[in-house]
C-alpha cells in the first residue's frame, strides 16, 4: 500500500469525513502533548492538516522542531479508530492564505454559539492560522471500538517517500505564553465532573507522539488510574499527557500495570479562556482579546507579515469540507465522545 485510497473503504470514509483529530506533537523534553484540533485532509488526501492560532504557536513550534506528529480520528462505536503516525510540516509564510484556508475547511457556525458571519468575521485573533501539513508514515486501525483488544490492521507508507519540510522559522523567538496554570489537583477535580473522555499521548518506539482513548479512568492520589485498549502496538508506558477535550491538559508519566495504566501527574497546562467559557472563541472578553490581539501583533511581527483581511463573505466550503458537514449535520460524533459526555454541537 503507498496511497490512503488503497485502504479500507470504510477506513477511508472515517479519515476523510472525520472532524476533530487528537493531535500529539512532542516537546523539547520528549513528553508528548495531544491537543484536540479541527483536521481537514487535502484534496487529494495526501495529507491530513490542522491548524492552530497564531497567538497559541507552540505545537506549531513543536512540530517544525521534531515533524514526528500523531493524530486519533473516531466516531461512533461502531465506526473505525483510527491511529497515523505522520510527518509534520509547519505552514506560516503567509496567514493571509492560511485564513482563507482554514475559513474554506471548517468554516464558523460550529463555534458560533449563534453570531452571524458579520460579527463572527471580526474574530481576527482566531482566524490567523497557521496550518500545519501531515503526512501519513503509518496508519493503525480497528474496525470499531470493540475491537480495540485485538491487532490492528496496518498501512505504510512508500519507503522512498519524501517528507516535505516546514516553512522557515522566523528569525526571533516565539513569544512567552500569556496564560496561567492551576493546581493539578484542582484541574482534575473539573475533568472528572464533566464526564468527558480522556486521552491519553505515549511515544512510541520510533519517537511518535500517539493519542489513544481510555474507556474509563478514575482519579486517585498520583493522578489518574486508567482502562486502555490492550490491541495497541505500542507500549503504554513512559513520558506522557493526558487530556479531555482539550480544555483539560495534564503531563506527568504512565506506568502499565495489571489491567490498568496508572498516569502519574507532574502538572496541569494553563488553561486558554476559551476553554472555560467557549463563547469566548469568537467572542473573548475584554481582557481576553487585549492579551490575545497583544500576542498576535507580537508573532506576525516575527513573521514580518501583515494582519490577515478575513472577507466581507464567508469562503466557499471546499468539496470534503461538505462531506465534513454532513456528518456534523447527521448528529454523528465528531471527536469519540459520547452524547452523554457532551459531544458535541458547539
Amino acid at each position: 500500500m503507498s496511497s490512503l485510497h488503497d485502504l479500507p473503504a470504510h477506513v477511508f470514509r472515517m479519515i476523510e469525513s472525520g472532524v476533530v483529530a487528537e493531535f500529539s506533537t512532542m516537546t523539547g523534553k520528549g513528553v508528548p502533548i495531544d491537543t484536540p484540533t479541527y483536521s481537514f485532509p487535502s484534496d487529494d488526501m495526501a495529507t491530513i492538516d490542522v491548524a492552530t492560532g497564531v497567538p497559541q504557536p507552540a505545537k506549531a513550534e513543536r512540530a517544525r522542531r521534531n515533524p514526528k506528529v500523531g493524530l486519533l480520528i473516531e466516531g461512533s462505536p461502531q465506526e473505525p479508530v483510527v491511529v497515523i503516525r505522520a510527518h509534520a510540516a509547519v505552514r506560516d509564510s503567509d496567514i493571509q492564505s492560511n485564513a482563507i484556508r482554514y475559513l474554506a475547511e471548517t468554516g464558523y457556525k460550529g463555534i458560533s454559539h449563534g453570531i452571524t458571519w458579520e460579527q463572527a468575521r471580526l474574530a481576527i485573533t482566531y482566524w490567523s492560522r497557521i496550518i500545519i501539513e501531515n503526512s501519513p508514515q503509518t496508519i493503525y486501525w480497528w474496525d470499531n471500538h470493540a475491537a480495540l483488544d485485538g491487532p490492528p490492521g496496518v498501512w505504510h507508507a512508500a519507503a522512498d517517500t519524501v517528507w516535505p519540510q516546514s516553512d522557515p522559522a522566523p528569525d526571533a523567538a516565539m513569544t512567552s505564553s500569556i496564560w496561567t496554570a492551576r493546581p493539578w489537583q484542582d484541574v482534575a477535580a473539573d475533568a472528572v465532573a464533566t464526564g468527558q473522555a480522556g486521552h491519553l499521548s505515549v511515544v512510541d518506539a520510533d519517537g511518535f507522539p500517539l493519542p489513544m482513548r481510555a474507556r474509563s479512568l478514575e482519579l486517585v492520589e498520583e493522578g489518574f488510574r486508567l482502562d486502555m485498549p490492550r490491541g495497541t502496538p505500542w507500549k503504554m508506558a513512559g513520558k506522557a499527557s493526558l487530556t479531555f477535550a482539550g480544555f483539560r491538559t495534564f503531563v506527568g508519566e504512565a506506568e502499565a500495570g495489571e489491567g490498568a495504566v496508572l498516569f502519574r501527574v507532574e502538572r496541569a497546562l494553563p488553561q486558554h479562556p476559551s476553554t472555560l467559557d467557549t463563547k469566548q472563541v469568537l467572542q473573548p472578553a475584554e481582557t481576553t482579546l487585549a492579551k490575545t490581539r497583544a500576542r498576535l501583533e507580537a508573532e506576525m511581527a516575527r513573521r514580518g507579515q501583515p494582519l490577515p483581511v478575513i472577507p466581507d463573505e464567508a469562503p466557499e466550503r471546499t468539496r470534503i469540507a461538505r462531506i465534513r458537514m454532513a456528518r456534523i449535520e447527521s448528529d454523528a460524533p465528531i471527536t469519540g465522545i459520547t452524547a452523554e459526555h457532551g459531544n458535541r454541537m458547539t
